[in-house]
């Protein structure tokens, strides 16, 4: 039994929450990069090579690469053999976020009731996600998500005999839907299978694996390269204005389902996709 006392994931959760809205993540870093060498159209290339102008300064003078620094969403897997200590664990969170967000002198977009819409002036409560692994570490992903790629994603619920070609379609339903909005080029998460809130959670948590890797599933890779394909072929572009780079990844996590169903969620996420990972 290992035991880690809560501070320890405040303390992480408040450098992760100013590290992923300052700093460009290394696999995003990498995709931007070749996105401009690979764009076709003029105006797109000239477009990533601003995008890029922009991160670089965001990172040089510590300004937010975006002026929405998003709400916290926070993955945990906690290895069964961690016992925490001094205090509650959601609380500890909440508190990284807190001063992540207060110190770090990031936008609180955060309201404590969906509908009165009073802001809780510290970006908190944070979106918590945990899963029970073996071992004894603890992984911790922060990934602040902005509203303006958050509000394009969608969940289908298919017939089974919509199969594989009714799962592509609703990814590409998804993106032209969101067009400029999603702020592109974007990175695609996608869940299909289990139920209709697990689906969704699959999108969300496929945008933080590394764009550039695949599933170990060999039918699901080729679905994520040839959707991906597709995405770009739609013209839409960086920024919105045309191209050739309308997406810089799709990323699908499936699992398994009811026999009357096929959830699909798609979670888009724009040009930043800022998570931060860490293991403690």
């Amino acid at each position: 039994m290992r035991t880690i006392n809560v501070n320890e994931i405040t303390k992480n959760i408040k450098e992760m929450c100013i590290e992923a809205n300052h700093y460009l993540s290394p696999d995003m870093d990498k995709a931007m990069k070749q996105a401009e060498q690979t764009e076709k159209s003029p105006l797109g290339k000239q477009i990533l090579g601003q995008l890029q102008e922009n991160l670089k300064i965001a990172a040089e003078d510590m300004i937010p690469i975006c002026q929405d620094t998003g709400m916290a969403v926070i993955f945990l897997e906690i290895g069964q053999d961690v016992h925490f200590e001094g205090g509650l664990l959601e609380d500890a969170v909440n508190e990284g976020v807190r001063q992540g967000y207060v110190d770090g002198y990031l936008r609180k977009s955060v309201v404590k009731d969906p509908l009165i819409r009073e802001n809780t002036k510290d970006n908190t409560p944070a979106i918590l996600h945990t899963k029970i692994v073996a071992g004894d570490k603890v992984k911790i992903k922060v990934a602040p998500k902005g509203f303006g790629s958050e509000n394009m994603s969608r969940v289908f619920m298919l017939k089974p005999a919509e199969g594989i070609e009714g799962v592509k379609e609703a990814i590409l339903t998804a993106v032209k839907d969101a067009g400029p909005n999603a702020c592109p080029p974007m990175v695609v998460g996608v869940g299909i299978g289990g139920t209709f809130e697990k689906c969704a959670l699959m999108a969300k948590e496929a945008l933080t694996r590394e764009v550039g890797t695949h599933s170990d599933i060999p039918y699901v890779k080729e679905m994520e390269e040839e959707v991906l394909e597709k995405i770009n072929g739609l013209g839409i572009g960086p920024g919105g204005l045309g191209g050739t780079t309308t997406a810089l990844a799709v990323n699908i996590n499936t699992y398994p389902t009811h026999i009357a169903g096929l959830p699909v969620g798609v979670n888009i996420c724009c040009h930043v996709n800022r998570h931060a990972i860490r293991e403690i």
